[in-house]
């Protein structure tokens, strides 16, 4: 398998689908509802997952394919070549801001990751990564992550979690908010992601995320340093939803210890 070709592929192929987004603003948007009222997808979430999928099969028709909005294959296992795709994350903000999304794309082979992705639209930067080889923003190599301490960590988090929700500790969550020097919060697992790895956030935690959301971030978060696990500190779930944390290598572990508290836990350790 040649991965210096596959990668090729992707970039150019990751890069259309960019121009084909921005292209579509000057076109009406159809926006509907999947899960819940906030859970959105548009037929551009659709058409993109689409291109991709006929890009892929054209590269090989042996390539399963895993994406958000189902054009691709029904998996059940990682066995083989498998691409994980987002075609849009953070559909909410592209519907609402025109910005503040990411395509997002993993390609594993028997559940490893060898190539993974992360794509600004609208500021056109691609980050991208082979396993063992580095990763890069728009071709230029990436540094490892610098440590730090948690006292001076800025951190991802959405504001649900730090008031009562009966699934994490929102009382650990608010001693943590009052340690560190910051908290963000960007309506996409990707951006965030992305931040993590290029050293402007420290760290970034969720109690739900799907495969799509996390799985190009996971070979980028190897080839810099960062740590990315569930909430549990086990290995991400790659076929069904899980908890994510992704940090910096420093604080990755005092989080899990310190601050990160599964209610579920604490009522089976009774």
């Amino acid at each position: 398998m040649n991965l210096q070709k596959i990668n090729e592929f992707a970039i150019n192929t990751i890069l259309q689908a960019g121009r084909q987004i921005r292209e579509s603003f000057s076109k009406e948007l159809i926006i509907e509802t999947k899960a819940n009222a906030n859970d959105l997808v548009t037929n551009i979430d659709r058409k993109i997952e689409q291109y991709f999928v006929e890009k892929i099969k054209e590269l090989d028709p042996s390539h399963k394919i895993l994406g958000e909005e189902g054009m691709g294959d029904r998996i059940a296992t990682l066995d083989g070549p498998l691409w994980i795709i987002d075609p849009i994350d953070g559909t909410m903000n592209f519907i609402k801001q025109g910005r503040h999304f990411m395509i997002t794309v993993g390609f594993f082979v028997d559940g490893v990751g060898k190539l993974g992705y992360l794509y600004d639209v609208m500021r056109d930067e691609l980050i991208s990564a082979i396993q063992g080889e580095g990763a890069f923003l728009n071709r230029q190599p990436l540094k490892k992550l610098n440590p730090l301490t948690i006292e001076k960590a800025i951190i991802g988090i959405n504001s649900s979690w730090v008031i009562p929700n009966g699934k994490i500790n929102h009382e650990k969550l608010v001693k943590l908010i009052k340690t560190v020097r910051g908290t963000r919060s960007y309506g996409s697992a990707a951006m965030e992601i992305a931040l993590v790895v290029t050293g402007k956030l420290d760290a970034y935690l969720s109690m739900r995320l799907a495969p799509w959301d996390i799985a190009g971030g996971l070979v980028i978060a190897n080839e810099v340093g960062a740590v990315a696990t569930n909430l549990k500190g086990q290995p991400f779930n790659l076929l069904s939803q899980d908890t994510f944390l992704i940090a910096n290598p420093s604080i990755h572990q005092v989080l899990l210890d310190q601050y990160i508290e599964l209610i579920e836990e604490k009522q089976h350790s009774k």
